[in-house]
């Protein structure tokens, strides 16, 4: 934990990090908005509409979107006209405020401008992830009941009716609309005539913004619900996290439907006056490369696993770009680890800037700074009028290297609101009072920076999404051979994540080498081709509690060689 790289924009805009943390309050970084004086609180209004009042920034680039080398860019201006346009459609069809709208579409600017519209009427919106099955999108369905969905022909057919009764809208982008609900609106039809000036919903800044599903360890993909006050954290940490500034072109390599995508991807750029690029085709290393040397990209926000994509590719590809524009290159996600860092400083030329956050926190909340010194397979340290520490099992604060659980001090504006429908849920996060329990294992260094060291609940990466063994589990138990199942990760050698599964037969089954390879393929082909399910054991009984509880902790106690004690006399 000693290793550090010096700061690489000494000039960058947190350039006292002791002095900012000091004197920094909410209420201050709250003065930045033109509601801090009106008193009129809408975040379309923050991040599109102010630039547009300023002749010197209405024209200003706000979008850039490509896909397969076709390039669509959109000024604040423009959005404001578009986001307007569609706010106007959608109340015409009977979309409300505090409606919903799922957002179901592979990468394209209308999730964009729907994501404006809804906030500029005051509506909720949900992006969703394009490559969705039928289960995934059934439970949030069911779990979210939109009043509308906003789709493609491409999708619609993957929606499950019996999931879309309480839909009373399906919109479509273009057409032709299949049939396949009652009300099918093809979007591009009903455009042409609208007017493009909208009466902006003024609202409460704890107003329901947007909704994104997030696994759980022990139950269903949950809800996270975010306000309008978020902006206030959004600007705060596109200012001194990404060091954006008026004339900077960031590029938020993810989809919108995971929560940076969301955030990082529209609202925060926009709030800072700035370009985002956003690029539709699927990732390759050369088309990464090219996407920032045609766009003049100057801050790239990527994921650990694109960086570790883009060094298998090899080191000499990077020379044939000119990535000259990229000044500031961060991570989020799981570690980038120590092999990645220096592979970004040697073949990039760059030394990447891992931050840590979570759909549940809102914005980012901790930080390798630019005009801070870097530990590599550091998580950073807290953005100012952020308070982090390492709490025990009892809610006491460690000391020093001492590893426990992230935990935050409760306050900071971007803080979810809830989970939907699931009050219990989200009080569990804040079981110690005054406290944030983020679920990540971590230790504080002398100097203040985090280091993190997994998971207490066994979530894990699969691309951009976290997977929980819940949702693994209900997949493997609908496989014809299986009773119950328990999965577990793990931590290979390589420091790669997996899941291990173990799993009771049915009775007249018998364990095979063969039958473990098919409800492996079983997993692959019902939840993702990409879950790193490794492993599949087989039991006569899963460990439970008196109550019926499953007790994974027990199945990792074993795999670790360590002793597990009487499960049935084990606490739930």
């Amino acid at each position: 934990m000693k290793a550090r790289i010096p700061a690489q924009n000494p000039r960058a805009n947190l350039k006292d990090y002791a002095a900012e943390t000091a004197a920094f309050s909410w209420t201050d970084a709250a003065g930045a908005f033109t509601w801090s004086e009106t008193g009129r609180i809408n975040i379309a209004h923050e991040a599109v509409d102010r630039w547009v009042e300023d002749p010197e920034t209405a024209d200003r680039t706000a979008l850039v979107f490509e896909k397969a080398s076709l390039v669509d860019s959109f000024s604040f201006r423009q959005l404001k006209q578009e986001s307007s346009r569609w706010a106007h459609l959608m109340r015409n069809q009977g979309l409300e405020a505090a409606d919903r709208l799922f957002v179901f579409l592979p990468p394209s600017p209308e999730i964009y401008i729907a994501l404006l519209a809804c906030a500029r009427m005051g509506a909720i919106s949900s992006p969703l992830y394009s490559t969705f099955n039928y289960g995934e999108l059934e439970v949030r369905l069911r779990d979210g009941r939109p009043k509308a969905v906003l789709t493609s022909p491409d999708l619609i057919e993957r929606l499950p009716a019996e999931a879309m009764t309480g839909v009373e809208m399906v919109f479509l982008t273009r057409g032709p609309a299949p049939g396949l609900f009652d009300r099918e609106l093809i979007v591009k039809d009903l455009l042409p005539g609208i007017e493009t000036e909208f009466p902006t919903q003024w609202v409460d800044q704890d107003t329901p913004l947007y909704l994104l599903f997030t696994s759980g360890s022990t139950g269903p993909p949950k809800g996270v619900i975010h306000c309008h006050r978020d902006m206030v954290g959004h600007l705060l940490t596109a200012r001194f996290v990404l060091d954006l500034n008026p004339g900077d072109v960031l590029w938020t390599d993810c989809d919108a439907a995971w929560v940076t995508g969301t955030v990082y991807g529209a609202f925060a750029p926009w709030l800072r006056g700035v370009t985002s690029v956003v690029q539709g085709s699927p990732f390759s290393a050369s088309n990464w490369y090219r996407t920032i040397e045609r766009h003049g990209v100057t801050v790239c926000y990527t994921t650990p696993a694109h960086v570790k994509e883009l060094a298998e590719a090899g080191d000499d590809l990077p020379g044939r770009y000119d990535m000259a524009c990229l000044r500031h290159l961060a991570t989020v996600g799981e570690s980038l680890g120590p092999d990645m860092f220096y592979w970004c400083k040697r073949a990039l030329k760059r030394v990447p800037h891992e931050t840590w956050w979570m759909t549940e926190t809102g914005m980012i909340c901790l930080a390798n700074f630019p005009a801070l010194d870097t530990k590599p397979g550091s998580m950073g340290r807290p953005v100012p009028g952020v308070e982090a520490a390492i709490l025990d099992e009892n809610g006491e604060v460690q000391p020093i290297l001492t590893m426990g659980e992230l935990a935050l001090k409760t306050g900071w504006p971007a803080m979810m609101a809830g989970i939907w429908q699931d009050d219990d849920r989200y009080q569990y996060y804040f079981r110690v009072p005054g406290w944030f329990l983020s679920g990540d294992m971590a230790v504080r260094d002398e100097e203040g920076y985090f280091f993190h060291m997994g998971r207490n609940d066994d979530l894990i990466k699969v691309g951009q999404q976290m997977i929980g063994p819940y949702e693994v589990e209900h997949v493997l138990c609908r496989h014809p051979a299986v009773a119950e199942a328990a999965v577990i990760s793990k931590t290979m050698p390589t420091n790669e994540v997996r899941i291990k599964g173990f799993v009771t037969l049915l009775m007249g089954q018998t364990a095979s080498a063969r039958l473990a390879q098919e409800i492996k393929e079983f997993v692959r082909a019902n939840l993702s081709p990409d879950i790193p399910l490794a492993e599949v054991t087989f039991l006569d009984v899963l460990p439970r509690t008196k109550s019926g509880k499953l007790l994974r902790r027990v199945l990792r106690a074993r795999e670790l060689g360590l002793p597990v004690g009487d499960p049935l006399n084990m606490r739930d």
